[in-house]
């Protein structure tokens, strides 16, 4: 199965790149992490596509969506981009799934548009990121902050340094899928230098973490107000979703909250245990099928 590429008009009209999975059934949007892209859904699209009509967007400033002109990368921002993708493709109500800086938009928009929501599934994000996976994250931004590789293989030796359990054919995909070629003949990413500066380019630690308390407490009120069944995926490995958040939002925060926690799994759940993922995500999403 192959997608259709289309275009749609996030927030302020910027130009996003969605693929289209399936024609038929409710709308289910996958949005994707920092330095992904729509492909990160590759293996997980096709399984869901008989029973949802399916599509994954390119986040501003990734693949192949346009980038802000002021860097315009702030949650509230992403948001509004999957409320306008809804608009521009005709979704009055939805099953919305996001990882990572995605999951973050996704509670986001369905705090916002709690009545929009028919399922949300949250996958290894939370409205607290584990002190592990922050320093991790600021690390890799830090070392490539404008990176550029003499072929795909250079880069994909990267990939499998920063995704250690993700399996070959992921790595080979998001390889190929991040990567433009200059004149001169080196692949870059394709991502806005600026997003990467967003993540890695705040000029002190006391403002990073100011930032992230602000994000946290709106994230918190958000997940509160979202009142449909909601599954919060977590890798058994990951740095970023720590248990004891991921129990409060399942158990104590969300109104219809499951949890699944992804064994062989970190972070990147869905390259790291791809069936896994899917099985959970079909219990939830399909149930009985």
């Amino acid at each position: 199965m192959q997608p259709r590429s289309r275009r749609a008009s996030g927030s302020d009209d910027i130009d996003l790149h969605v693929l289209e999975w399936s024609s038929d059934g409710v709308p289910m949007l996958l949005v994707h992490g920092f330095g992904n892209d729509a492909h990160i859904w590759d293996d997980f699209a096709p399984e869901v596509a008989p029973y949802y009509r399916v599509f994954a967007m390119d986040q501003r400033g990734h693949g192949d969506s346009a980038w802000p002109l002021h860097g315009e990368y702030e949650y509230e921002h992403l948001a509004a981009d999957i409320e306008g993708v809804c608009h521009s493709l005709g979704f009055e109500r939805l099953v919305l799934v996001g990882h990572s800086l995605g999951g973050r938009a996704a509670m986001l928009f369905g705090g916002e548009h709690p009545e929009r929501l028919a399922g949300l599934v949250i996958v290894d994000s939370a409205p607290e990121i584990d002190a592990r996976g922050s320093t991790r994250i600021q690390m890799e931004v830090g070392e490539h902050r404008d990176p550029s590789f003499g072929s795909v293989t250079e880069y994909e030796q990267l990939l499998v340094h920063n995704y250690p359990a993700a399996r070959p054919a992921a790595i080979a995909r998001m390889a190929r899928s991040n990567l433009k070629q200059r004149e001169d003949g080196r692949y870059i990413l394709k991502m806005d230098p600026a997003l990467r500066g967003a993540v890695g380019g705040m000029p002190s630690a006391v403002e990073r973490a100011a930032r992230e308390e602000r994000n946290s407490a709106a994230l918190w009120e958000a997940l509160g107000k979202i009142p449909c069944p909601t599954l919060v995926v977590r890798g058994a490995a990951s740095d970023i979703l720590g248990a004891e958040v991921a129990d409060r939002m399942a158990d104590d925060v969300l109104a219809k909250g499951q949890l699944a926690v992804i064994p062989q799994a970190g972070h990147s759940v869905m390259t790291d245990n791809p069936e896994g993922f899917r099985d959970a995500v079909l219990d939830f999403a399909v149930g009985d099928r």
